[in-house]
């Protein structure tokens, strides 16, 4: 036995310490490991995150969207009024030619297997009454004062209050099958601003 073999490896500075270089394998995960299972945690989290974050804006944007739906069919159910112009097509289809320039225009329709009506509101000038009302196919004479031609269930549909205390004048203008009916009734509490309430049925 050489001199080196008797100092213990603490004490000789050029021993090699053990699972170092002494061919016995460190234990995986240790500090002193190759880092594996750290990268696989990292990369685990990384994962989750990318999963989980976009998931989250999904479940909030359809939240969110549902709440908008709900309130915006909640406040269609209370009048069953769109505010807009119909369609051209639903214009021409109800014979309801809606005057240009037209202010706090809106609409309903309402399709069954017998019939579909057309429910329309707007306020326009005295000329662009005479106009819709010539446009339509009847004639402003026909507008008999004090009367109301829209009955109270067809009102209650789109919550239009049709009735007396206000300056009334209306038409019921019947044409041939498949043309439409239309059922016209004008508010004139503003002699030069009138509002137009029109139901407009077709029966196929």
């Amino acid at each position: 036995m050489t001199a080196a073999d008797q100092i213990p490896a603490q004490d000789n500075p050029g021993a090699t310490p053990p699972g170092r270089g002494s061919g016995v394998p460190e234990r995986p995960g240790t500090p002193g490991g190759d880092g594996r299972p750290r990268r696989r945690w990292l990369k685990a989290l990384a994962v989750f995150l990318l999963i989980a974050i976009p998931a989250g804006y999904g479940v909030i944007s359809a939240l969110q969207s549902r709440e908008g739906g709900e309130s915006k069919e909640e406040s269609a159910s209370a009048t069953g009024l769109t505010e807009g112009w119909p369609t051209r097509v639903q214009r021409r289809i109800y014979d309801v030619p809606v005057p240009a320039y037209s202010a706090d225009v809106a609409f309903y329709e309402t399709n069954s297997w017998d019939e579909s009506s057309l429910y329309v509101q707007f306020i326009t000038s005295r000329e662009g009454l005479d106009h819709f009302l010539t446009r339509a196919g009847t004639r402003p004479s026909a507008l008999e004062g004090g009367k109301v031609t829209i009955s109270a269930e067809e009102a209650k549909k789109v919550g239009w209050r049709l009735g007396s205390g206000k300056k009334w004048s209306g038409t019921v203008f019947k044409q041939k099958d498949p043309q439409p009916t239309l059922e016209i009734t004008v508010n004139r509490d503003n002699p030069r601003h009138p509002k137009v309430y029109v139901v407009s049925t077709v029966t196929p």
